[in-house]
């Protein structure tokens, strides 16, 4: 609903035939005409109810996984407030204007990658209100030149607000992947995600355990320091894919600060074989169209 107030002495315009005939958005506010980026074939949010649950990190080694299994793959922070994409790629520097407003992206071990981050200084706080985060995001989205992407992963913010709503309305996003540790404070915000996308019609590919339980280095001992299983009890509940559970390990916390990911620095390794999985689950939901779908109910008579 559209108001506005005319000056002293005049009447507010009428609107026209054309404006009145205009489509209304569709269901859950994304417009009729939101359209994609040329040259992207899927789009997918990895998303997170709060902060704190390692998003980035798994979005980080998700997109580096998706590129592990012969995909291009392209990677957009999203979260102005709290830029983690130059970190966890190890990238300085600006992006290159290309041509007129289109930036040149970085490049991070092979992937196109555009975050606010490269753009201020890491110590800057962004004292921004929301129409300047959605009008930053709508900028790195379309005014980059991506090229040709089977995936652009999108690291969300944490929360449920003006970025998130900004990303279902400006973009077909082809999915969401939920993140979330698996204790029952996490789950609640993790709940709220997984409803806000349903409400935008945007499909959830799954939700990810990270920090799912700890085994010792020194004694070979399990400890579920978060508590266990809580993100699969809670897909099944809801009915979306289970993605995998992601352990809590010293070795995904150090390469990520330094900049140089498990999935890079050991793709064979037992973690990245984690991420490859999940890189797995959701490509085939992408590739076959099957994104939100529950599988189909077999029978034998």
């Amino acid at each position: 609903a559209l108001t506005a107030e005319a000056p002293k002495g005049q009447a507010a315009p009428s609107p026209s035939p054309a404006s009145s005939a205009s489509p209304a958005p569709a269901a859950g506010g994304r417009s009729p005409q939101t359209r994609g980026l040329p040259g992207v074939k899927h789009i997918i949010a990895v998303a997170s109810g709060k902060g704190g649950v390692g998003k980035s990190t798994t979005a980080c080694n998700l997109a580096l996984a998706l590129k592990s299994l012969g995909l291009k793959v392209g990677v957009l922070d999203a979260d102005i407030y709290g830029p983690s994409m130059p970190r966890l790629f190890a990238l300085r520097g600006k992006p290159r204007l290309k041509s007129g407003r289109i930036l040149e992206p970085l490049d991070g071990y092979g992937i196109p990658v555009m975050s606010i981050g490269f753009l201020v200084d890491e110590e800057t706080p962004m004292i921004w209100r929301g129409p300047m985060v959605m009008s930053a995001i709508t900028q790195m989205l379309r005014e980059v030149d991506w090229g040709e992407l089977d995936v652009l992963v999108v690291d969300m913010p944490p929360g449920t607000g003006d970025a998130q709503l900004t990303m279902a309305q400006q973009v077909p996003l082809a999915g969401a992947v939920i993140v979330s540790t698996p204790q029952d404070l996490a789950l609640i915000d993790a709940r709220r995600g997984v409803a806000m996308f349903q409400k935008v019609d945007v499909p959830i590919l799954g939700i990810v355990e990270n920090m799912s339980y700890f085994v010792c280095p020194n004694c070979g001992t399990r400890h579920d320091i978060f508590a266990h299983g809580g993100a699969r009890d809670e897909a099944a509940r809801v009915g979306v894919p289970f993605l995998g559970e992601v352990p809590l390990t010293m070795e995904i916390r150090a390469r990520a600060d330094a900049g140089t990911p498990v999935s890079i620095v050991e793709p064979d390794g037992v973690h990245a074989r984690v991420y490859r999985d999940i890189a797995d689950k959701v490509w085939r939901q992408l590739a076959t169209g099957t994104a939100g779908r529950p599988a189909p109910r077999i029978v034998i008579e």
